[in-house]
């Protein structure tokens, strides 16, 4: 069957609010995490936003493994756009879906790259059939340079985190690899190799992040013009939780930077953002009952790794759960030995300063080696803005605060051999 064909056929059913049929077409490792509720409050909740489609565009395929196409169908709305993902195989059933942000504009550096004063290659991170693409940018001049991991947010982001026509962490990686920092970032593993990850029951939040990210420290250290001894992490939102997780598997990890990361249990935060997102939008009304049902199953003992993932928040299996559910990011980065610095967005609705801040700030407190700031003016994304935040907020080109660089850089200016800093202020 022609995946392209299929692809469409999909959204035109989803369009007429025919996810019982859509559900059918799903092959199994789907079928497994996603139901047809779940699509409809997930469709109903994105519709809300951009209003009642209005035209569909030309799909595009490309391979991504024998048997299985990858299929973007852009649709036009009222209000905006957005761009339906599938992954079709040869039967036609569907083995990947998802919802993205239309793409508006192309990228663009921020105005504090400065693109001339470092280099970029591609590297592989990890090994075996799950190794992932990466980018690693590196500082002109001799170094040794201090060196960072970056780790994206939850979801099956690449490299960049791209949402749209923004790349937070590219603007990090430029940013950073422009101030003398040496950067890494890679594509996570839920976003290289999708489908693979969405037929493992038993995958978890330690299996979506901890190997790459050893890897990626090693992979740094490695280079002849990174300083071995100051390698540092820095995690996004789910990425900034499991970072302390990283840290404590790979001792070698200088420190730890946490943009927006989340203390509270990301299960009940997501009754929060849902019910804070339904109070701008009725039309998300309906997802509030169902995350909170499925939050009950989440601490309830009855949980276990054979709980269906579709009884559960955005479709994760029930190991991921358990896996998550006993990790306590704040007790584990309290165990480790290394500085820290913790960055929060004063306008951040996802992760905030009263439920989630605060829990840093309480199980750090007695750590004079923990540094943290709040950006009044940032949202989840350090994008800079007025007013309340919203989902609508991400999708104009914008970047990433240039405060939030600075302080980033200078952190761990302190860090290098006072022959390096007397280097960089010289090349300055």
């Amino acid at each position: 069957m022609d995946p392209a064909a299929v692809a469409v056929a999909v959204v035109e059913m989803v369009g007429d609010g025919r996810f019982a049929e859509v559900e059918e077409v799903f092959a199994a490792p789907l079928r497994a995490v996603v139901s047809a509720q779940t699509l409809r409050v997930g469709w109903e909740s994105e519709i809300a936003r951009t209003g009642a489609i209005s035209a569909l565009g030309t799909p595009v395929s490309e391979p991504i493994q024998a048997g299985l196409v990858r299929v973007s169908v852009p649709v036009t709305c009222e209000r905006g756009g957005l761009t339906v993902v599938m992954s079709v195989d040869e039967a036609g059933l569907l083995h990947g879906l998802r919802l993205a942000p239309a793409l508006t504009a192309q990228w663009a550096p921020p105005p504090y790259a400065r693109r001339r004063r470092f280099d970029e290659h591609e590297v592989t991170v990890g090994s075996g059939a799950l190794a992932v693409p990466g980018t690693l940018s590196v500082p002109r001049g001799r170094g040794p340079w201090p060196g960072v991991v970056l780790l994206s947010g939850g979801g099956p982001f690449d490299r960049d985190e791209t949402s749209g026509s923004n790349k937070p962490l590219k603007d990090l990686a430029w940013g950073l690899a422009g101030r003398d920092v040496a950067v890494l970032r890679f594509d996570k593993v839920t976003c290289a190799h999708a489908d693979q990850v969405a037929a493992r029951a038993d995958f978890t939040m330690s299996d979506e992040y901890v190997p790459h990210a050893v890897a990626a420290v090693r992979l740094l250290q490695d280079h002849p013009a990174v300083d071995a001894a100051r390698v540092h992490v820095v995690g996004h939102s789910m990425g900034g939780k499991v970072a302390p997780r990283v840290a404590a598997a790979e001792p070698s990890v200088a420190g730890l930077v946490l943009l927006a990361a989340d203390s509270q249990p990301m299960h009940r935060a997501a009754v929060r953002v849902v019910r804070y997102l339904a109070s701008l939008d009725p039309g998300a009304r309906d997802a509030v009952e169902m995350i909170t049902r499925q939050a009950a199953l989440v601490d309830s003992p009855g949980l276990s790794a054979a709980t269906p993932a579709a009884d559960l928040p955005f479709g994760y299996s029930g190991a991921y759960w358990l896996d998550l559910r006993g990790y306590d990011p704040v007790a584990t980065a309290a165990a480790l030995d290394k500085p820290m610095l913790i960055l929060q967005g004063g306008r951040d609705y996802q992760v905030t300063v009263a439920d989630d801040l605060t829990g840093w700030r309480e199980g750090l407190a007695h750590r004079p080696d923990v540094d943290i700031r709040v950006y009044d003016a940032d949202d989840h994304l350090f994008f800079p803005g007025s007013g309340p935040s919203t989902p609508a907020g991400y999708e104009a080109p914008q970047h990433v605060d240039a405060a939030v660089v600075a302080d980033i850089a200078d952190w761990l200016a302190p860090r290098r051999p006072a022959m390096a800093r007397l280097i960089s202020r010289f090349k300055h």
